[in-house]
């Protein structure tokens, strides 16, 4: 199924005194390059938040800046190519993710709507999916802004990824870094 990819990549990172999350180095790689090159599969990848120099997607923001990963979603969207079926999301703060993950969920979209990763607790991680891109768009609200992500997507059919170790983890606080590092 060929695919795009929307990189969440704004956010305060309140937890982390409001450090850029996605240039935060692990394994000697931002995490905002982790996840791009998870998407080295896709069409065309649409980074959403503050331009970085030195990756070659295509920019965007929200139309008001930190208003959400719903209002992020709906700014990507309107650069993945019409003659895609799906969209790949992530969240810049992934350091396990890996483009075996993203091909993972990809291919568990099956007949259904989307695909997310479920962690080692059974919680999905809503900002590590595959979605056809039709269904995201019609769950999409007129006013994203400051909507909700689980709400938005959870009817929609979706299969449950078991995450492989590591790959569900993700960078919010200090220790995170610090486990990470």
């Amino acid at each position: 199924m060929r695919y795009a990819g929307i990189v969440v990549a704004g956010g305060a990172a309140r937890r982390l005194s409001g450090v850029d999350k996605p240039a935060l180095s692990v394994g000697g790689k931002p995490l905002l390059a982790r996840a791009i090159h998870a998407l080295e599969g896709a069409e065309r990848v649409v980074a959403v938040g503050p331009r970085r120099p030195g990756f070659d997607v295509v920019w965007t923001r929200e139309p008001v800046p930190g208003s959400g990963p719903v209002a992020a979603l709906a700014a990507g969207l309107a650069f993945v190519p019409d003659d895609v079926e799906a969209v790949a999301v992530l969240a810049a703060d992934l350091p396990g993710v890996r483009r075996s993950t993203v091909d993972r969920l990809v291919a568990a979209i099956g007949a259904g709507d989307g695909a997310v990763l479920v962690d080692a607790t059974g919680a999905r991680q809503w900002l590590l999916g595959a979605w056809r891109v039709t269904a995201l768009k019609d769950a999409l609200p007129a006013e994203p802004e400051s909507a909700g992500l689980r709400r938005t997507l959870s009817g929609l059919r979706i299969a449950d990824v078991p995450a492989e170790r590591g790959e569900a983890d993700d960078i919010d606080t200090p220790e995170d870094l610090e486990r990470h590092r």
